[in-house]
């Protein structure tokens, strides 16, 4: 009994030091990606290259999104590291937005009868992201609402 609750013991520790090292990580992508973003801000609003084309507004939103999608992915480890589960209104506000992120800088599809199947795949995608995030608030709710 004692060397399942040792072997438990470090298992722990090592997902503790993982979620650290993930951490650091992310925090080392997150500046790297604000880096980036800033450079590419700096380099189309240069006077020359007034006013912003539509591809260049899109690649900077691009990199906008993914920055948030990395601070995401951060708070998600940072909550796990916390209470050591994971928070699926996290997990799900993350992929919204990495799907919400997809949507607007949606790529060329390779041929032109890909693109209305992209889009309705895109779609239904979307809606049951934000159905399963609408369940569980909605059950939150009601946990909430019946305990007090």
């Amino acid at each position: 009994m004692s060397d399942d609750s040792v072997f438990q013991q470090g298992l722990l520790r090592f997902q503790r030091v993982l979620a650290k090292v993930l951490a650091v990580a992310m925090v080392i992508v997150i500046i790297a990606a604000t880096l980036q973003l800033l450079t590419v801000l700096a380099w189309e609003v240069a006077p020359a290259q007034f006013p912003f084309l539509l591809s260049e507004l899109e690649m900077v939103l691009g990199q906008v999104l993914e920055l948030l999608i990395a601070i995401e992915v951060l708070e998600n480890i940072t909550a796990y590291l916390k209470d050591h589960h994971i928070q699926v209104e996290l997990v799900l506000a993350t992929a919204i937005t990495a799907l919400a992120r997809k949507i607007i800088v949606m790529p060329e599809p390779t041929a032109a009868v890909d693109k209305p199947l992209l889009v309705i795949s895109l779609g239904v995608a979307c809606l049951a992201l934000c159905a399963a995030y609408w369940l569980i608030q909605r059950s939150r709710a009601r946990i909430r609402s019946s305990s007090r």
